[in-house]
């Protein structure tokens, strides 16, 4: 008989990838001018945030599913809003790189993500230049650099503006262990909803207001299409609390191992669900090198924290770290970095923040 307790770690590792890219998927397939035609990805994210931020709202104002933290005005001032600014960016970026570039390639460009952290950490003076480390990311460099060159449909913008989202993602990300770990303030992804989706609605209103207002938006349109928006947001919220169930049941290896596999998923479902994105042999050969820099990267921040390395199998592993993780993965940890990239929209309900994203998880857009 099946262990009930594993049989609901799968059932939530499985949702959590069918989830993670469904929203991804979404998310191209509303901004992509030859499908849906939605080419406002900055209004896409702003109702994103909407949505989002009300939904946190009631649950701890209303229903009072969880309670909000002490947040003082400075901590908000000094914190909250800086981090909320290159979160709105991410998101911003990352999504405008729909438009542009496949989601295939998009998963190989989160593959720098690990890179990017670890940069922006060292020149933070969060983590220390470590040459294992730094020859882990000069792989993952190669790897991308190999699979762009094998790209057939290669855009300079939409490559940009990925790149650029990852940044972006890796500066808030070491803000959010600068910023709030040091004051003792840990937000769970409802939480951390609730204080960050309205300041950064706040900013994404001033890009939308030069960049997006004047294409020329009617609100009838908007409205037409309520129902595909208000799907599209609210499959990014199961998304993220998919994430948080996941964390809270498994542990930090698990997750990777199941992001890993998701990435892999998704550019195979991009190229039968989008016909014009063709993967070619060099883009998995960079793809290839990329992810083994990244698995290195993981197992040496593994070995780093502590982590068993006796042989498990994988159910053994993964009940294992249910058992010990639990109680104090329950809260959700900000500074979580190596995951190879998850969808943006996944990354706004979690205080990691991966798919609003996972992906990075993913993101969260």
């Amino acid at each position: 008989m099946i262990n009930r307790s594993l049989f609901l770690t799968y059932l939530y590792l499985l949702i959590y990838i069918i989830l993670s890219s469904g929203v991804i998927l979404y998310n191209k397939w509303v901004l992509s001018p030859k499908y849906f035609n939605f080419p406002f990805p900055i209004t896409l994210t702003m109702i994103h945030m909407g949505f989002s931020g009300a939904v946190a709202f009631f649950l701890i104002r209303v229903f009072k599913v969880v309670s909000p933290v002490k947040m003082t005005f400075g901590i908000y001032t000094t914190c909250v809003i800086p981090i909320s600014a290159f979160f709105a960016s991410s998101l911003w970026f990352g999504n405008t790189a729909y438009l542009h570039i496949s989601v295939a390639f998009i998963q190989m460009l989160k593959a720098l993500m690990p890179v990017a952290t670890f940069c922006v950490a060292v020149l933070c003076g969060t983590d220390k230049l470590r040459w294992d480390v730094f020859l882990n990311m000069v792989l993952v460099s190669i790897g991308v650099v190999v699979s762009s060159y094998g790209e057939i449909n290669f855009n300079v913008i939409g490559t940009v503006y990925q790149v650029t989202g990852i940044f972006a993602e890796a500066l808030r990300l070491v803000l959010t262990q600068v910023l709030l770990q040091k004051k003792g303030l840990t937000l769970n992804p409802i939480t951390s909803l609730y204080y960050i989706a309205p300041c950064s609605l706040v900013f994404l209103m001033v890009p939308w207001y030069f960049l997006e207002k004047p294409a020329g938006m009617e609100v009838s349109e908007i409205r037409l299409n309520m129902w595909i928006f208000f799907s599209n947001a609210f499959c990014a919220l199961l998304l993220n609390l998919s994430i948080f169930l996941v964390i809270g049941r498994t542990g930090a290896v698990t997750v990777r191992v199941a992001g890993v596999l998701k990435d892999w998923i998704l550019i195979a479902l991009s190229t039968v669900i989008f016909p014009e994105s063709m993967i070619t042999g060099l883009n998995i050969i960079g793809y290839a090198i990329a992810l083994s820099g990244v698995v290195l990267y993981n197992y040496l921040k593994v070995k780093e924290v502590g982590a068993p390395q006796s042989p498990e199998s994988i159910p053994e592993r993964i009940s294992k770290e249910w058992k010990l993780e639990k109680k104090s993965s329950d809260v959700y940890r900000p500074d979580d970095d190596s995951s190879s990239g998850s969808d943006d929209e996944e990354a706004a309900l979690s205080s990691r923040l991966s798919h609003i994203g996972r992906t990075q998880l993913p993101p969260p857009n």
